[in-house]
């Protein structure tokens, strides 16, 4: 088997190590040169200067996987990449786009003959030794094509992956698991606060942390990271409180408010987000000087 990987960040470039390990021929293609050295050690694996070579590399019909971050980046490179395919070839789009742009980029590149497989990718770092959960849509043609390389990427060849249904379904079932995702680790972080907080019993985070990994309901992955990272450091001082958001937790909180389907922990995680990146600094600004205008509380000056 021999596929085409474009982008060769974080994940792509484990995705790329996972492939070439499970025997996949992968020749590879980054725009920048030193990602493309940092995988070139790595056997079956062919690291390209251009997206001509990486098209010619490949036998008919080709699989070009496109692991780039959504936006202009993957538009322009499935457009560059289409014109130099042909009809029953396949273009995978294995990053968080949303599912309304791979449902467009679908029906165009069907007027071509040319197959759009819109693959929803989790397991972040961590995915090259446990393997990558993946959803994703496409037509049944599509999906026979690159199940073969999904079945490589993910945990075992039998579980981890699913066809969910035609181009837009994989996007859009990711867009709702990180939706999810939000909101748990909203909740471990608030839970963990009130434990901090609780000063009178000198708790241990830690160790708390895990316990419940043990048995408990709320055990999961991400307790196994918080135990391992509050194991090291439980002050986290060295942290400044900045979360960033990816674009999906938006997405997936429009999205509710289309369907009319309530989803408040999502939301008000989102929120929270946005809250730790500033953004309600000046409501809070106001809300001290209303305050301070009928209550006559004390207003906190910048030192």
């Amino acid at each position: 088997m021999q596929i085409g990987m474009i982008g060769l960040g974080r994940m792509g470039a484990n995705m790329t190590r996972r492939l070439a390990r499970a025997g996949v021929g992968v020749t590879a293609f980054d725009a920048a040169e030193t990602a493309r050295a940092a995988v070139a050690v790595e056997p079956g694996v062919d690291p390209v200067g251009d997206l001509d070579a990486l098209v010619a590399a490949l036998p008919s019909p080709r699989v070009v996987w496109v692991m780039l971050p959504a936006g202009d980046i993957t538009e322009a490179t499935i457009t560059t990449v289409a014109g130099k395919l042909a009809a029953g070839d396949a273009i995978v789009d294995g990053g968080n786009a949303n599912y309304r742009d791979s449902k467009r980029r679908a029906a165009l590149l069907a007027e071509r003959g040319i197959h759009f497989v819109d693959a929803g990718v989790s397991g972040g770092i961590w995915g090259l030794d446990n393997g990558y959960s993946i959803m994703f849509g496409g037509t049944p043609a599509a999906a026979a094509l690159v199940e073969p390389f999904i079945r490589a990427l993910a945990p075992a060849p039998d579980i981890g992956w699913l066809h969910s249904g035609p181009a837009g379904s994989g996007h859009f079932v990711k867009m709702i698991h990180n939706g999810i995702e939000y909101g748990m680790m909203q909740a471990f972080a608030e839970g963990f606060a009130v434990l901090r907080a609780k000063t009178e019993f000198d708790l241990d985070l830690a160790a708390i942390a895990e316990l419940w990994r043990h048995g408990s309901v709320v055990r999961s992955w991400l307790l196994d990271l918080t135990a391992d990272f509050l194991a090291e450091d439980d002050t986290l001082d060295q942290v400044s409180p900045v979360v960033a958001d990816s674009g999906e937790g938006r997405w997936t909180a429009l999205e509710a408010i289309e369907l009319g389907v309530p989803a408040p922990v999502m939301s008000l995680a989102l929120m929270a987000r946005f809250s730790s990146q500033g953004n309600n600094d000046y409501a809070s600004k106001l809300l001290a000087m209303m305050r301070a205008g009928f209550g006559g509380h004390a207003v906190q000056k910048k030192p």
